[in-house]
C-alpha cells in the first residue's frame, strides 16, 4: 500500500463490480483499502443495465461510493425503449451523481457508429434532462465527440474519462468548459503528449481516477487496479504539472465536490 496522501481525493471513475465486489463487504473492504491510501469517495460507473442496477444499490451501502449510470457505447447495438426507460428510472436517483459512460468507441466494432451516435445523443439530453454531468467514453473519436456535444448542446457539465488526447485536443476541452479526468496512462513514462496535456488543464478542470480495474498506474502497469491507486496517479500528476502535491490533492477533491455535487 502506499503512503496515504496528504489530503483525501475522490477516485472519479471505477468499476466496483469488475473489481470483484458483489455484496456490501465486498464494496467495504475495497473503501477500507482506498481509504487508508487517502483516496476517501469513489464514483462506480456502469457500463450496461446490470451494472447500473448494481452501482446504484452500492451507493447506498456505504457512504463513500456514488454511482454513474449509462450504457456504454460498445453495448448499444441493441440499445431501445426498454434500455431507455431503465436508465431514466435509475439517473433520478440521489446517490447517481453522473449520466455515464457514454459516447463512442471507434477501436472496437461491437455496435455500429450510427447505433453508438444515436444513443450517445440520448444520453446527452438525459444528461440535461435529469441535470446531472455527462461522462464520456472516447476513444478514437475526438472529432466526432466534439461535433455531437457541439449539434445536440452539451450539458452545463462535461467529464471526459480517462482523457487520451494531446495538448492540442485538451486545449480545446478546456476552452469549452470541459472537466477533463486523468487515468493511470498518463503515469506511463512514453505517453508523452498525454503528460503534455495534463500540464495545462486548470486545477477546476482537472479530476483523477482509476477506472479500475482497467489501466493500473505505473509502476504496477499490467497488474490489476484498484481505487487505492489512484494515489500513484495523483502523485505523479503533481510531479509533471509541477504543483504541491497537497494542492494538488486539495483542488481535485473541490472540482469532484463541484462536478458531481456532493460535499465530502
Amino acid at each position: 500500500m502506499p503512503e496515504a496522501l496528504p489530503v483525501p481525493v475522490v477516485d472519479a471513475h471505477t468499476h466496483l463490480d469488475a473489481c470483484g465486489a458483489s455484496t456490501a463487504t465486498d464494496v467495504a473492504v475495497l473503501l477500507d483499502r482506498a481509504e487508508a491510501a487517502g483516496v476517501s469517495h469513489v464514483v462506480t460507473v456502469a457500463d450496461d443495465l446490470a451494472a447500473a442496477r448494481w452501482a446504484a444499490e452500492a451507493s447506498t451501502w456505504d457512504p463513500r461510493v456514488y454511482a454513474a449510470v449509462a450504457v456504454h457505447p460498445t453495448r448499444t447495438a441493441s440499445f431501445g425503449d426498454a434500455e431507455k426507460s431503465e436508465l431514466e428510472r435509475l439517473a433520478v436517483l440521489p446517490r447517481v451523481v453522473a449520466i455515464g459512460e457514454t459516447g463512442l468507441d471507434y477501436y472496437w466494432d461491437y455496435s455500429p457508429p450510427a447505433a453508438q451516435h444515436e444513443a450517445f445523443r440520448w444520453h446527452i439530453d438525459l444528461s440535461k434532462r435529469v441535470g446531472k454531468p455527462l461522462m464520456i467514453h472516447d476513444r478514437d473519436a475526438h472529432e466526432d465527440i466534439l461535433k455531437i456535444l457541439d449539434s445536440e448542446g452539451a450539458p452545463s457539465t462535461v467529464v471526459f474519462h480517462c482523457f487520451s488526447g494531446d495538448a492540442d485536443f485538451a486545449r480545446r476541452c478546456v476552452d469549452a468548459g470541459y472537466v477533463l479526468s486523468f487515468a493511470g496512462p498518463v503515469t506511463f513514462k512514453n505517453a508523452r503528449a498525454l503528460r503534455e496535456a495534463a500540464q495545462l488543464v486548470p486545477q477546476d478542470q482537472l479530476l483523477v481516477e482509476t477506472d479500475a480495474p482497467f489501466l493500473t498506474p505505473h509502476p504496477f502497469r499490467g497488474r490489476p487496479n484498484e481505487p487505492y491507486c489512484v494515489n500513484y496517479t495523483v502523485r505523479d500528476l503533481a510531479t509533471v504539472r509541477g504543483e504541491d502535491l497537497s494542492e494538488l490533492c486539495a483542488a481535485v477533491t473541490r472540482t469532484a465536490q463541484r462536478v458531481f455535487g456532493f460535499d465530502h
